[in-house]
């Protein structure tokens, strides 16, 4: 039953972040044909992955403590997620690497307005809530909704060298809770906080994924861009809208640098890989 409180949502790819730290120390520790070799084999399989359109991986060369490489892999399923975690494992690459942090969710686009505006259309069509009829015209709705929104459910990963992704959550405390507040506000308060994003609209590209029943925090965010300024603007700017001021919740921010597979060697080599 589609319950007029809970926003409906549409989902795309399922997404997998990894952010490793690379144990420089053992890497030293190889030859240099045997880095060569290393180096060679994990091009061929991250490469593999970077180009398929179906099914594609971004590379992110990490900036800060918190790692070294990330990588976002989107994918139709997720045992096609567990099968990129698992053929990266199977490479030597791997074996110098130190998983950080991890971080499971699906391309989400929330509808709150559309959710209201097809109850009440419904309704006005004599339909009750609940009702079988109600429940197969809700559905018949959301299907084209779903038609009309395909591009962004599946975009490709956006080809901008700066990246930052960060999960966060809606607060539940006891003070302020976004789950006991009614749709109409919420509503009216996520309206304002996509206008401020709107108005970065070719500065950055962003893509919202869902993780609730899936990772520790409710979404996860990320942010593509020409210039990592644009992150500290747009971040800042939506802390000061009451969505985010009063019931935003923000975990750790990863930021670093896109990068092409084929670079690897010169990030394993200690100089910043490229993105052509």
């Amino acid at each position: 039953m589609h319950n007029p409180q809970v926003p409906e949502t549409l989902e795309g790819w399922s997404v997998l972040h990894q952010m490793f730290s690379v144990r420089w120390d053992t890497l030293k520790g190889l030859t240099a044909p045997a880095r060569r070799r290393l180096a060679e084999d994990a091009v061929a399989v991250l490469g593999g992955m970077e180009s398929r359109p179906e099914a594609p991986t971004a590379l992110v060369n990490l900036i800060g403590h918190k790692g070294d490489l990330m990588l976002v892999h989107f994918r139709k399923t997720f045992e096609d997620l567990s099968q990129a975690e698992l053929r990266l494992a199977q490479t030597q690459f791997h074996d110098h690497l130190v998983p950080t942090s991890s971080y499971l969710s699906i391309v989400e686009l929330g509808l709150y307005e559309m959710t209201g505006k097809i109850h009440q259309d419904l309704a006005a069509r004599g339909l009750e809530g609940g009702s079988d009829a109600f429940e197969r015209a809700f559905d018949e709705e959301m299907g084209l909704q779903r038609e009309r929104m395909i591009g962004r459910l599946f975009a490709e990963i956006p080809k901008r060298r700066q990246v930052c992704f960060y999960p966060m959550s809606k607060r539940r405390g006891e003070a302020r809770n976004w789950y006991t507040v009614p749709f109409e506000k919420r509503a009216a308060m996520m309206r304002e906080h996509g206008l401020i994003g709107r108005g970065y609209s070719g500065q950055v590209t962003q893509i919202i994924s869902g993780s609730i029943g899936f990772d520790d925090w409710e979404w996860g965010v990320d942010l593509f861009a020409d210039d990592p300024l644009v992150f500290k603007k747009l971040v800042y700017e939506l802390r000061f809208d009451e969505a985010s001021a009063d019931y935003a919740e923000f975990g750790p921010f990863y930021v670093g640098l896109q990068f092409r597979a084929r670079h690897l060697p010169r990030f394993l080599e200690g100089t910043t890989p490229a993105f052509d």
